[in-house]
């Protein structure tokens, strides 16, 4: 159990998105679908977060 709150947090960050709060899809591959398109847009925000934290690099004279 030392690793368990790694699933509950990827699981917490799945269920910001609204479509994965509820169970509203009938079929297992469109659950599915949905659930890697959440990662999907989370990982691409946080990608696009660092970028823009990052400073310029220096240019040489």
């Amino acid at each position: 159990m030392p690793r368990r709150w790694v699933v509950e947090r990827s699981f917490a960050w799945l269920l910001r998105s609204r479509r994965l709060v509820r169970d509203y899809e009938r079929r297992t591959d469109t659950s599915e679908a949905v659930i890697l398109w959440s990662m999907t847009m989370l990982m691409s925000r946080r990608l696009a977060a660092q970028r823009q934290q990052r400073p310029a690099p220096a240019r040489a004279a």
